[in-house]
């Protein structure tokens, strides 16, 4: 059995607590390293960024969901670029996510001469340019999230995805997008076409509002996906029958007073936004990860033991663009424990 040792109970209100295992001490510790890497990163400082063994080993995404390499370029060089109206911004977000990797959107890019638009899309145009990458070996799909392949006709995967894109763009789904009167109508939305079930839904839904078509608070809707479920269940031993959405959303609040129990200083992005819900799921399927090596004795549901990717440094720079209607200034050097700037301060972590 796991050791019972730094458990805590936490009051969520209506007599609702949550009991912790040390893995909820890791959440925050994580939290607050994988942060000060990424601004070490994003400063140009050369690395090493920390000493702890696990992050040093694997490869993890940021703290902030938006500050993923990924996320980043989806921001700057899909969303932000070309006609703005809700058709084609749709059209270019989920042309993109549906593949999830910067280098297929390149190569659509370069093959088409322009900037893939609705209004000049030729399904078979788009699915030759695919059908010879992939007779040449190249990969199509990032490996971040399982694709599902819509049962639409054809064998081969990225012409069903193309075909899904085209279904959902004559079924006007941009417009039911913009129209949207929440977060989680937009998730609906999306959940309604095949294949993009829930976690994918939301993931879209959340990239749809970094652009200008809609404009939710992100602290409006959660859903958690399957590993952050997983860190869920290894963060605590009992949640008093709260739902993910609920835990996820106590994180929420909890974590200024969360690092500051345990003397870690958090860089918010921005100096000023904090974790949103999106954000703190994203941590918990990372803790997922990181327990995996850290807490080896909390298995949670999948029972997995080893972290599948290894860390490999992209030397690419890291500059940081995010939605303009956040209005972030740009991110300030971490801070050491005397208050002074101090980039190449080391936290050290402690596991449990």
């Amino acid at each position: 059995m796991p050791s019972s040792r730094n458990a805590r109970t936490l009051l969520v209100g209506a007599g609702r607590t949550l009991r912790t295992t040390p893995v909820f001490d890791s959440y925050w510790r994580f939290a607050a390293e994988r942060q000060r890497i990424f601004h070490l990163r994003a400063q140009g400082i050369p690395g090493p960024w920390t000493n702890d063994p696990i992050l040093v080993a694997h490869r993890f995404t940021n703290t902030y969901r938006a500050s993923d390499r990924v996320s980043q370029y989806l921001i700057r060089n899909v969303i932000y670029e070309g006609r703005q109206d809700a058709d084609e911004v749709f059209f270019r977000v989920l042309l993109f996510k549906l593949f999830n990797r910067i280098d297929t959107w390149s190569l659509l890019l370069e093959r088409l001469g322009d900037l893939p638009s609705w209004r000049d899309f030729q399904l078979e145009a788009y699915c030759q340019i695919l059908d010879a990458a992939m007779s040449g070996g190249t990969r199509l799909y990032s490996a971040a999230y399982i694709m599902p392949s819509p049962q639409l006709g054809s064998a081969r995967k990225h012409r069903n995805h193309l075909e899904l894109l085209n279904m959902m763009m004559l079924d006007c789904a941009p417009m039911k997008v913009a129209r949207s009167s929440s977060l989680q109508d937009v998730f609906e939305t999306l959940r309604s076409y095949p294949s993009l079930g829930e976690f994918l839904a939301f993931q879209f839904a959340i990239d749809l509002n970094y652009s200008t078509v809609i404009d939710f608070d992100e602290m409006d809707f959660v859903v958690a996906g399957p590993g952050a479920r997983n860190g869920i269940r290894k963060c605590f031993t009992d949640v008093s029958g709260l739902s993910d959405a609920a835990v996820i959303a106590h994180m929420t609040k909890i974590a200024d007073e969360e690092f500051a129990r345990l003397g870690l200083h958090f860089e918010k992005l921005g100096g000023e936004r904090a974790l949103k819900l999106i954000d703190c799921q994203n941590i918990f399927c990372e803790t997922d990860k990181y327990a995996r090596v850290a807490h080896p004795d909390f298995l949670g549901d999948s029972g997995r033991s080893r972290i599948k990717q290894k860390f490999k440094l992209n030397p690419e720079p890291l500059p940081q663009f995010y939605p303009p209607k956040w209005n972030l200034r740009p991110a300030s050097p971490p801070i050491d424990d005397s208050g002074t700037s101090s980039p190449r301060k080391q936290i050290p972590l402690r596991y449990g």
